[in-house]
C-alpha cells in the first residue's frame, strides 16, 4: 500500500509545469482505434490511468509505444474481443472503448467501467446514445454485449450535458452513416480537444464547446498526430496550493480561460492571483470566505470542489459549497474535521465550512482522487507530519506529484508498505 508522508507549513515557491490533460488523455487513446492508420499523440500525461489504458490497448493486439510525452498508437490489426472485468473495472474511461469500438465494428462487449467511487455515475445517457443510433444493447450482471448492423446519425437529446456521454456519441457517430446532432452537449475543453482530434483524422464535428455539436459520418479516419491540452484540474489544485501557502508560486504551461470560474471566485476571495497569458503567480493571503457551487463548464469545476475545501477552512467566516454534480463528493470531509476543519455537513449536497481553523497533521485516506488532492493540499498546510494512505488514488491523475511538489519547497515522501 503506498502512502504520502508529508510535513506541513513549508511555504512553496518556484515554478510548476503542468502536464497534459488527464480527462483529455483518457478519451483520446480510446478514440485512436477509429483510425485506420498510426496515431501519435503528445503530451500524454505519466498517470496510472494511462497505464490502465494502455493495457487494454495491448489486450486488444493494438501496437502501443511510448517515448516521454509521446504515445504512437497502430490499430489497424486490432481483434476486437471481449474485453474483461478486471481491466474494464481500474478506470472510468474504460468504457470509452465501448464507443469507439462499437462505431469501428459495431459490436463490443465489455464489463461496466471501474474508476472513483463518488456516486452512482450510470451510464444511462451512453446507453440511450447508442440505441438512437440503432445498436441493441444486452446487459447481464453488468457485462454489456452491444451490436449493431450499422450505425445511422439521429438527433441525440442529453438529459444532462454529461462529459462521458457528449464524448460517446461522438466516438459512436463518427463512422456512422448520415448526420448525429448531440443537443445539450457538455462543452468542457477536453470535449473540443477530443473533437480536433478526429477532425485532424478526417472527421466532420462542429461545434464541439457549445451546446450543440453535430457530426456528419466519414467512411473512414486516418493516422495524424496530436497534442494533450493542459490539465485544467491540475493547474486548478496546485494554484490553490498557491493560495494556500505560497510565495510567488507560478503555476506555467496553462491555459488560464480553462479556470477562469476557479480564478474569478479566488479574485472575489482576497487572494494575491497574478494571470498572464500562460502562466499564474499566486501567494498565501488572507481571504474572504465564499460560497461556491459546481456546475458543468464554464462553470466552477466538481474536480476542483474538494480541494477548494481545504481552502476555505483558512477563510475568515463560513464558507457554503454546493456540489450539483455528484452524490457522493464529500468523502473527503471527515478527515479534514480530523485535522481540525470545522464543516457542517447540511445534506448530501452540501456543507458549511467555519474558518479560520489551524489544522493538524494526522493519519488520514484518499477516498478517491480529487479527495485525495484535497488532502495533499491539508497536509501542505497543517502544522505537523500528515500520512496519507490510499494515494493509488492520487497517483492516478497527478503527473510526478510528489517531484512538482518537492521542487517547490515541499516535505513530501512517497512510501510503498
Amino acid at each position: 500500500m503506498k502512502k504520502l508522508i508529508i510535513e506541513g507549513n513549508h511555504p512553496l515557491s518556484g515554478s510548476i509545469k503542468i502536464s497534459g490533460a488527464k480527462n483529455s488523455a483518457v478519451a483520446l487513446i480510446p478514440a485512436a482505434l477509429l483510425s485506420s492508420g498510426e496515431v501519435k499523440i503528445d503530451n500524454i500525461p505519466n498517470i496510472s490511468d494511462i497505464d490502465a489504458l494502455n493495457e487494454i490497448l495491448l489486450y486488444l493486439g493494438a501496437k502501443v509505444s511510448r517515448n516521454n510525452e509521446m504515445i504512437t498508437i497502430d490499430s489497424s490489426k486490432i481483434e476486437n474481443k471481449a474485453i474483461p472485468k478486471e481491466i474494464c473495472s481500474k478506470l472510468r474511461a474504460s468504457y470509452y472503448f465501448m464507443s469507439a469500438l462499437l462505431g469501428k465494428y459495431k459490436k463490443v462487449e465489455m464489463w461496466f467501467p471501474g474508476g472513483c467511487s463518488i456516486g452512482a455515475r450510470p451510464i444511462d445517457q451512453t446507453i440511450k446514445a447508442f440505441r438512437a443510433l440503432g445498436a441493441k444493447v444486452i446487459e447481464e450482471d453488468s457485462k454489456f454485449i452491444i451490436t449493431a448492423d450499422k450505425l445511422v446519425g439521429t438527433e441525440v437529446y442529453l438529459d444532462m450535458p454529461s462529459v462521458g456521454a457528449t464524448v460517446n456519441t461522438i466516438l459512436a457517430s463518427v463512422l456512422a452513416e448520415g448526420v448525429t446532432t448531440v443537443a445539450n452537449a457538455a462543452k468542457e475543453p477536453e470535449i473540443v480537444n477530443v473533437a480536433t482530434f478526429l477532425n485532424n483524422m478526417g472527421a466532420k464535428i462542429k461545434g464541439a464547446g457549445t451546446s450543440t455539436i453535430k457530426i456528419t459520418g466519414v467512411e473512414k479516419l486516418n493516422g495524424c498526430f496530436h497534442e494533450v491540452i493542459p490539465d485544467r484540474i491540475e493547474a486548478g489544485t496546485y494554484v490553490l496550493a498557491g493560495a494556500l501557502i505560497g510565495k510567488n508560486l507560478k503555476i506555467e504551461g496553462i491555459i488560464p480561460e480553462h479556470i477562469e470560474s476557479l480564478t474569478t471566485k479566488l479574485k472575489e476571495m482576497g487572494s494575491n492571483i497574478k494571470i498572464y497569458d500562460d502562466y499564474i503567480e499566486i501567494s498565501e493571503s488572507d481571504l474572504k470566505p465564499a460560497k461556491i457551487k459546481t456546475l458543468g463548464y464554464p462553470g466552477f469545476p466538481t474536480d476542483l470542489q474538494q480541494p477548494l475545501t481545504t481552502l476555505l477552512t483558512q477563510c475568515e467566516g463560513k464558507s457554503i459549497v454546493e456540489e450539483t454534480i455528484y452524490e457522493n463528493r464529500f468523502q473527503n470531509v471527515k478527515y479534514l474535521c480530523d485535522m481540525g476543519a470545522k464543516i457542517n455537513i447540511i445534506h448530501n449536497q452540501k456543507i458549511e465550512v467555519e474558518g479560520k481553523t489551524d489544522l493538524k497533521g494526522c493519519t488520514v485516506k484518499a477516498t478517491d482522487l480529487r479527495a485525495g488532492a484535497c488532502m495533499v493540499l491539508a497536509a501542505l498546510k497543517a502544522e505537523g507530519k500528515t500520512t496519507i494512505e490510499d494515494v493509488e488514488h492520487v497517483l492516478r491523475g497527478y503527473e510526478n506529484i510528489v517531484f512538482k511538489l518537492k521542487n517547490v519547497g515541499a516535505k513530501i515522501e512517497l512510501i510503498d508498505e
